[in-house]
């Protein structure tokens, strides 16, 4: 079944740097925004970078995102997937990210996992032309990168 990505893209155009993410998992499809299972690194990675404090609710975390100039969405717009598997994604269709593009002054480009920037190669590059970095899953899928090997090769969005 094709399932159509529930969240809303955070950005203004104040964002210097865009994240892309592949689709969100279950967890985050059931309470609505990114990275929202509980395993998930990405706001402890990000917090800790900014040196703030981890984000809680949605507001927090869309606050947190602005106040950073961080952007934030998944380059698959629609897609049949099973459960949060990156592995299982198929008949992809992704999102137009010019939308952001179009509006803020976007630095960098950060694909969030190799799904994400192989997807972003493959459909998004082409209208772009520009490159994006790809940086390891804060999945906990991820087993490969404990906390402190995120933080180092995350903390590249900091450059």
């Amino acid at each position: 079944m094709q399932l159509t990505h529930p969240i809303e893209p955070v950005y203004d155009r104040n964002s210097k740097i865009l994240i892309l993410g592949s689709f969100p998992s279950a967890k985050s499809r059931e309470v609505g925004f990114f990275y929202g299972h509980p395993q998930n690194r990405f706001w402890k990675v990000v917090s800790t970078l900014y040196g703030e404090e981890l984000p809680r609710t949605v507001e927090e975390k869309k606050a947190f995102l602005l106040r950073n100039r961080i952007a934030l969405w998944d380059v698959i717009g629609s897609c049949e997937i099973t459960g949060s598997s990156d592995a299982s994604i198929k008949d992809v269709v992704p999102n137009d990210i010019r939308l952001i593009l179009d509006t803020a002054n976007i630095q960098t480009i950060f694909a969030a996992g190799k799904t994400a920037k192989k997807v972003y190669d493959k459909y998004t590059f082409p209208l772009t032309k520009r490159e994006a970095v790809c940086l390891p899953s804060t999945s906990p899928a991820n087993a490969a990168f404990d906390l402190e090997r995120l933080l180092k090769e995350w903390h590249r969005i900091l450059e």
